[in-house]
C-alpha cells in the first residue's frame, strides 16, 4: 500500500508497517540493521496533516506514526515519531484498525491535533486523562461507519 493510501483510508490510532522491502541483515551486522531499522519498523498513526505552503514551495500531504517510546517506570525520556510524506518510497500495511467503541484522546483539537492516546471506552480515557493531565484532550469515539470504510476500502486496496 502507498503513502497516499495510508493517508486516505486509514483510520488515526490504525498501526502501521512500513517497508524497504530488502531483507532484514543479520543481527551480527549492528550498522546494517540499525539503518535496516529506520525504513523497515511499524507504529501507530498518531496525526494526518495536509500539503503546505511555504512561498514558491508546496510539500506534500503526510502522516506521523508513533514508533517508540524509552524511558523508566511510567517516565518517558524519549518518543520517536517517524513522519512521512506522501511522495514516500516506503511499502505501507495496516496491520490493526482500531476497535470500534474505542476512544481516541487528542492532545488538543483542530487539524494539528496529535493522537497522544488509544482507550478502550470512555472511562478508561478519563483515568488516563486524569493520570497524565492534558488541559487541552479532546476525546473521539472510533465509530461504526469509520471501521466499516476502512475494511471496505483496505480490502479494496489488497
Amino acid at each position: 500500500m502507498s503513502a497516499s493510501l495510508i493517508y486516505d483510508r486509514a483510520p488515526i490510532g490504525s498501526i502501521v508497517t512500513w517497508s524497504d522491502g530488502t531483507p532484514r541483515p543479520p543481527e551480527r551486522f549492528k550498522k546494517k540493521l540499525a539503518a535496516w531499522l529506520t525504513r523497515n519498523s511499524k507504529g501507530r498513526l498518531i496525526r494526518k496533516e495536509g500539503p503546505r505552503q511555504s512561498g514558491n514551495y508546496t510539500s506534500p500531504a503526510y502522516f506521523t506514526l508513533h514508533e517508540a517510546d524509552f524511558g523508566s517506570g511510567n517516565t518517558i525520556v524519549m518518543r520517536i515519531h517517524r513522519t512521512f510524506g506522501l511522495d514516500s518510497d516506503l511499502t505501507f500495511k495496516v496491520l490493526e484498525r482500531p476497535a470500534l467503541g474505542s476512544i481516541r484522546v487528542f492532545d488538543r483539537a483542530g487539524s494539528s491535533a496529535e493522537l497522544v492516546h488509544l482507550a478502550d471506552n470512555r472511562e478508561a480515557a478519563a483515568a488516563w486523562l486524569k493520570e497524565h493531565g492534558y488541559p487541552n484532550a479532546v476525546l473521539e469515539e472510533v465509530t461504526a461507519d469509520e471501521v466499516a470504510a476502512a475494511h471496505v476500502e483496505g480490502r479494496a486496496a489488497a
